[in-house]
C-alpha cells in the first residue's frame, strides 16, 4: 500500500506531467501524433498511481516475487517501447529528408540546365 503523502505527491507529479505535455503541444514543440504517445504514458502512470493494487495484481500474474522488481521490469519495458517508437519516427523523418534532398538536387540541376540553355 502506498502512503497517502506519497500517493498525493505522485498525483501532483502526474498532473504536472500532463500540464507540461499540453504546454508543449500548445507551443507546437510537439506534434499531436507524438504527443499522444506521451499522453498514453501519463495515463498509464495516473492509473497506476490511483490504483496501485492493479500493478501488484499484474506483477503476481507474471510470477514476479518482489513488487519493486516488477515495477522496474515494467518501467524498463515501457521505456524500451517509447524508445522504439521514437526511433521509428526518427527513421521515417530521415528517409523523408533524404528523399526531399534528392528531389531538390534534381530540381536544382534542371533549373541550372534551363538557365544555361537560355543564356546560349
Amino acid at each position: 500500500m502506498i502512503p497517502a503523502t506519497l500517493r498525493l505527491t505522485l498525483i501532483v507529479a502526474v498532473i504536472c506531467y500532463f500540464v507540461i505535455i499540453l504546454y508543449f503541444l500548445k507551443q507546437k514543440a510537439l506534434n499531436l501524433k507524438y504527443t499522444l504517445l506521451w499522453l498514453v504514458a501519463g495515463l498509464v502512470m495516473g492509473i497506476l498511481v490511483a490504483v496501485p493494487e492493479l500493478l501488484v495484481s499484474i506483477i503476481h500474474i507474471f510470477g514476479i516475487q518482489d513488487n519493486m522488481n516488477g515495477l522496474f521490469i515494467f518501467a524498463i519495458g515501457f521505456i524500451i517501447m517509447i524508445l522504439l517508437s521514437l526511433t521509428s519516427i526518427a527513421s521515417r523523418q530521415n528517409r523523408k529528408i533524404r528523399t526531399l534532398t534528392q528531389e531538390l538536387a534534381i530540381l536544382d540541376k534542371r533549373v541550372r540546365e534551363l538557365e544555361k540553355r537560355d543564356t546560349e
